[in-house]
């Protein structure tokens, strides 16, 4: 199905006059969607036809939100909507039935989606003006690259909290309210700029801008190769051999790398559900990996939105790193996703391997998409949702943190250590169900070994004392980064606090002075907008103190952990901290330095983590590890497999 039928099918400009049974005519202007038709016409199945249908009434209703200030027209119009939408499909294909095809009933336009709102008015007497505030502060702006990516955050964090009532019998629910209200109102280039459009209605019909940006890509691509082949003509014969064999001799070995690649993935998707994406499947979904829908970024390369045929929305993971160390990275993790399955992880779809003419070597994993960000996001975002994580929000977030963990350290067999865990890496559904993601640095641990020898690697602020002064690696040490995102979680406040006599502090160090001094609640976020019985929340800053001890022996396994938010058992006392943890940080540098890991920040990486960079990662270049990473890949295998023997 064609999608300028859809589009032309949302454009055409609807009667003037009466329509049947008595109705009148629909007051939508759908001229709107005009100037982001193309000229091309691919072909469109009817699922996709009936997502643009819905997506470009949701842009539609939202130009006549920003003129009326209704959400929605009078009920009375909705026959003479659907009249239009079908004459102009009559005209195109013979027998096609919008409503019988895609399950639209007749008064879903005109009848409000969510909660019984149907002006402005009654949205913005239902969202605090401080969250208002915030949609106009992410949102009234070029709404291209990560400007979109801030701009959502906050729209879902707005429809999570205040509008998580029913909705029914419209094409537009609570869901797609804040987004039509923010491209009305918010967004002062309306919701017919092409980057509004794409961004919070996800319409990019244009394919003739990107068709022709292809092209030009290939032809510039085209005229640096034969400018190539000319300068190696002019240099001579002998050097175009050398070239060529050169060449010859890497393709050998790149072939021979995505062979053991490809075999140790088959052996996984053939035990598992995963799905084996086409390069070409990947490009469709993300629209050739395009700017905007670029929702991440890391060390390892660009994480992407991306839509498959069945209209569900995935997260796309595309490692930039095509050595032999990065495919033995992208495969271990890989099989480590692979081998677990929990509400509170991030799930696997599948995974993608390619080799194309003009972008190499591909390797890309794909997960759901968490579209509600991180707990990162929601604490120290740019806009003033902290305050907005309620008690009982935040207590479904720990527990969900910590169930996820206590199935990867007991459930899995055999157990993972997951190594990097922080808020960055915890991420929210619509409902702030929380899920563990980025596998990229976890172990498996052998059963029956009492810890692992193994390169320090992970995220400053959040890594156990013992891992990185010994490298000596336990489950506690994933029990000691879950005890900081916890205190993080209740408090509000960062890893690291501030600054005294130019050493930096830790907030578990702070927590742990408020316990000792009988005042634990002062470690409760003051900006809480509904906090929980003072007893169970002390609990839980007990619990948070405890699992960050510097000590191991003193942290509790993650089972104790649930067994003490999920029941009445009291949280054991807390040993005496011998000295404040961050009075070891010259030492930890120190046995780095001699072990020649060299994963923990350098003294510059101090002044970093003095000036509240938490992300800095604790890594070495990657092109130094690369053998280091292989052989740990390996070692890894093997005490899997000594594992499930």
């Amino acid at each position: 199905m064609s999608i300028n039928f859809i589009i032309l099918f949302l454009a055409a400009s609807l009667p003037i006059s009466t329509g049947q049974n008595g109705s009148v005519s629909c007051p939508l202007n759908f001229n709107v969607i005009r100037p982001l038709v193309g000229s091309n016409r691919p072909k469109l199945d009817i699922p996709f036809a009936c997502r643009y249908a819905r997506l470009g009434l949701q842009l539609v209703e939202s130009d006549y939100l920003r003129r009326t200030n209704l959400f929605v027209p009078p009920p009375n119009t909705a026959e003479s909507c659907w009249t239009a939408y079908q004459n102009l499909a009559d005209d195109f294909f013979s027998s096609f039935d919008l409503r019988q095809n895609c399950g639209y009933q007749t008064d879903w336009i005109g009848s409000s989606g969510c909660m019984n709102i149907t002006n402005r008015n009654q949205f913005e007497n239902l969202i605090p003006k401080t969250s208002l505030n915030d949609v106009v502060r992410a949102c009234n702006q070029s709404l291209s690259g990560s400007a979109c990516s801030s701009c959502t955050l906050v729209l879902s964090s707005i429809q999570a909290v205040y509008l998580n009532g029913s909705s029914y019998g419209n094409l537009t629910d609570c869901r797609s309210f804040p987004f039509i209200y923010a491209a009305a109102f918010a967004n002062q280039l309306g919701p017919t700029d092409r980057d509004t459009a794409v961004c919070l209605f996800s319409l990019d019909l244009d394919f003739t801008k990107s068709k022709n940006k292809h092209r030009t890509i290939i032809i510039a691509i085209a005229s640096v190769i034969g400018a190539i082949s000319l300068l190696a003509i002019a240099v001579g014969f002998w050097f175009y051999r050398s070239k060529k064999f050169a060449k010859i001799r890497r393709r050998r070995r790149n072939r021979r790398n995505e062979s053991n690649t490809v075999s140790a993935l088959d052996s996984i998707t053939g035990s598992t559900t995963l799905v084996k994406f086409t390069i070409q499947d990947i490009k469709e979904a993300t629209r050739n990996f395009a700017r905007e829908n670029i929702i991440g970024r890391g060390g390892y390369g660009n994480v992407y939105k991306g839509v498959l045929p069945d209209d569900s929305e995935v997260a796309l993971k595309r490692f930039k790193n095509c050595s032999a160390a990065g495919d033995a990275s992208f495969t271990h993790e890989v099989e480590v996703i692979a081998s677990v399955r929990h509400v509170n992880l991030v799930a696997l779809r599948g995974y993608c391997i390619a080799t194309t003419p003009f972008e190499g070597y591909q390797r890309i994993i794909v997960t759901d998409l968490v579209k509600n960000g991180s707990l990162h996001d929601h604490l120290f975002g740019g806009y003033s949702s902290r305050g907005h994580l309620s008690w009982p929000i935040r207590r479904k977030i720990a527990l969900g943190t910590a169930r996820g963990l206590a199935y990867l350290h007991h459930g899995a067999q055999p157990a993972i250590i997951h190594r990097d865990i922080k808020a960055s890496n915890i991420l929210l559904d619509e409902s702030f169900e929380a899920k563990v993601a980025d596998f990229g640095l976890a172990k498996f641990a052998p059963e029956g070994a009492t810890h692992l020898s193994t390169r320090v690697a992970g995220t400053m602020g959040y890594v156990a004392p013992e891992y990185a002064l010994y490298g000596q690696l336990t489950e506690r040490s994933d029990v000691y980064s879950f005890g900081v995102v916890l205190l993080e979680l209740l408090s509000g406040k960062k890893a690291l606090l501030e600054v005294e006599n130019g050493k930096p502090v830790l907030l578990a160090d702070w927590a742990w002075s408020m316990v000792r001094k009988g005042t634990p609640l002062e470690v409760i976020d003051s900006s809480m907008s509904e906090c929980g019985p003072p007893e169970i929340m002390e609990k839980f800053v007990l619990a948070a103190v405890l699992s960050s001890h510097p000590q191991l022996y003193a942290r509790p396994t993650m089972d104790q952990v649930l067994i003490m938010f999920d029941t009445d058992v009291p949280v054991p006392s807390i040993p005496e901290r011998p000295i404040p943890l961050i009075a070891g940080l010259e030492d930890i540098e120190k046995s780095i330095s001699s072990s020649g890991s060299g994963h923990l920040a350098t003294p510059r990486g101090y002044q970093a983590y003095s000036t509240f960079e938490m992300d800095a990662q604790m890594m070495t270049n990657e092109e130094e590890n690369e053998e280091e990473v292989e052989n740990e890949v390996v070692e890894d295998e093997k005490a899997r497999l000594s594992g499930s023997r």
